[in-house]
């Protein structure tokens, strides 16, 4: 696998959100929640992602985005969902819904 990269999209005080990159293609995201002494993410990432690709990312969550804001926290808790981008939502929409890429109607 090759090495990810993470884009930030959002922040609050207490949780974070990223897409995750290979070679400047986007494979995933990841929401990082910072509780006192745990941080709690959800990883979502190709279906066809192995075992051991979920575990090198899950890593790499850790120690570049987990550790470097809460390097005193007691655990980290990672929730994977295996699947598909279906496209992205917006109740902002100027002009109603636009095509994707794949021309299937849903919003961007």
């Amino acid at each position: 696998m090759a090495r990810f990269q993470f884009e930030r999209e959002s922040r609050t005080p207490h949780s974070e959100s990223f897409t995750i990159l290979t070679d400047e293609n986007e494979i995933g995201r990841v929401d990082i929640h910072f509780g006192d002494d745990i941080a709690n993410a959800t990883l979502c990432v190709p279906e066809d992602f192995s075992e051991s690709d979920v575990q090198e990312l899950i890593g790499a969550v850790d120690e570049r985005l987990v550790m470097t804001a809460q390097p005193f926290r007691e655990d980290f808790v990672c929730t994977v969902w295996l699947g598909r981008h279906a496209g992205v939502y917006s109740e902002e929409l100027e002009d109603g819904p636009e095509d994707d890429a794949d021309g299937n109607g849903r919003m961007k």
